[in-house]
């Protein structure tokens, strides 16, 4: 048994339901995050002042969180800066061009290489990687910049990370937490993550293909500005086919090298990060001369202008999920109930108690009990209590453990590990210079049809 609920527990249910309500008729929630922050710090306290200064420590600590993804997406965009004022972006984006002929193809074709490149080093640093080369080749060919970005979305942070098939962060922590190998629940999520997949991305790519042919989404006005006269005097073409090849081929060191010193998560982010500084600081040198010293300064300004005004409304929102999970304590204080895994484990926990057991409902528990745990935005952080509720369902049906895992496991990281929570899914958003929160609202409704249909096809497979 889990944690007696509190008012606590009830009060930030009940925000979370205001803050879906808000996002539905898309307002704004950044207002009722923080009252939301402010009564849940004040329940728990009893203390105006406390709760006050909790507000500001919840914002902290989102930052402190967030500050990895904003600096990689600032630096990536100071980058992207350099390679476009150079032209050296369309030198690399010509043979993407070739392939995708048509926004279909576009959608498609990202989508795949984005799989396939997160599946090596997890999707943050993968778009960061391949936003800036695929992304004007997409929009050329009429892609809207929102359906580039619901490609990267839902392969790498979709797909790719919820089997985590390669890296197997994943499926180690919800196997261990289950009882079992790894390689059980890796085997039990191909066929779940197959039909996850294929039911979310043509869910999906029908909507858009659907609003684009209603003339909902203009295309016209995300294409690419054309390299000003002076830009394309800053490098000859030769210099531009050289540093075209001479880029890539430094990320793929990048690659190599989380292979061979076993990076991934946050490292392979930092290494990614760090190359681009280091190609940015010599392309700029290099392209703009006597003038380099102050363009370096001038990218950099540009970039981290650009990450922070695109984080700025997810911070609030940010700081109020954060506060389900380990930030409570450093947001406000210990001060929950005795035996309290956190807000969202102790809801997810106290519904695994209450429900009735048979196969569909062990089923649509696990897809429940994986979604709450995802609402704080990580994805990973509720998974190991989607293994121990599929061991000790299992353990009733005396089967399944595998497939009850592997459900969980996907149904956390496909809410909470990009896709539908807007904070979670910024890297592709600001990559693809998108609203979060659009971004969000338009993967809704294929993700949650996507876990409906895998959660039956999971009944069938216990």
């Amino acid at each position: 048994m889990g944690v007696e609920l509190s008012l606590i527990h009830w009060l930030y249910v009940i925000f979370i339901l205001g803050i879906i309500g808000f996002m539905v008729m898309r307002k704004d929630t950044t207002l009722i995050c923080i009252i939301g922050l402010f009564a849940i710090a004040f329940v728990s306290t009893h203390s105006f002042a406390g709760s006050i200064s909790g507000v500001f420590n919840s914002f902290v600590y989102a930052i402190s969180e967030l500050l990895p993804t904003i600096l990689i997406i600032s630096i990536i965009v100071s980058m992207g800066k350099v390679l476009s004022d150079t032209g050296i972006n369309d030198v690399m984006a010509r043979p993407f061009t070739r392939v995708m002929k048509t926004p279909a193809l576009a959608f498609w074709t990202i989508g795949l290489v984005m799989m396939v490149t997160s599946w090596f080093f997890w999707p943050s640093p993968a778009v960061a990687l391949l936003g800036a080369v695929l992304l004007p080749a997409a929009l050329r060919v009429g892609l809207p910049a929102i359906g580039a970005a619901m490609a990267m979305n839902l392969f790498g942070h979709g797909i790719a990370l919820s089997g985590d098939f390669v890296i197997q962060a994943a499926p180690k922590i919800t196997g261990d937490a289950a009882g079992i190998p790894a390689s059980d629940v890796i085997s039990a999520s191909i066929p779940l993550v197959i039909i996850m997949g294929a039911v979310t991305t043509i869910i999906a790519f029908w909507m858009l293909k659907r609003d684009m042919a209603a003339n909902k989404l203009s295309t016209s006005s995300l294409k690419p500005i054309p390299p000003q006269p002076e830009k394309q005097l800053l490098l000859s073409t030769l210099q531009k086919r050289i540093f075209a090849i001479l880029i890539p081929l430094l990320f793929i060191l990048d690659i190599i090298a989380m292979f061979t010193l076993g990076l991934q998560g946050g490292e392979a982010t930092a290494i990614v990060g760090g190359t681009a500084i280091f190609i940015l600081l010599a392309l700029t040198m290099f392209a703009h001369k006597s003038n380099g010293l102050e363009k370096i300064t001038s990218y950099f300004i540009d970039g981290f202008q650009f990450g922070f005004k695109v984080f700025g409304p997810v911070i609030p929102i940010a700081a109020f999920f954060y506060l389900g999970d380990a930030g409570f304590v450093k947001m406000i204080g210990d001060v929950l109930p005795n035996g309290s895994q956190g807000i969202v484990n102790d809801l997810g926990q106290a519904l695994a108690d209450a429900v009735p057991l048979n196969k569909g409902i062990a089923a649509g528990t696990l897809t429940v009990v994986g979604a709450i745990t995802g609402l704080d935005g990580s994805g990973f952080s509720g998974i190991s209590l989607a293994g121990s509720v599929a061991h000790l369902f299992a353990h009733t049906l005396s089967s399944g453990v595998a497939t009850l895992t592997a459900l969980g496991q996907i149904a956390a990281i496909w809410v909470g590990g990009g896709t539908i929570i807007p904070w979670a899914l910024i890297p592709a958003a600001a990559i693809c210079n998108v609203d979060p929160f659009e971004l969000a609202r338009r993967n809704l409704i294929p993700v949650c049809i996507g876990l409906a249909i895998t959660t039956i096809v999971a009944m069938f497979l216990l």
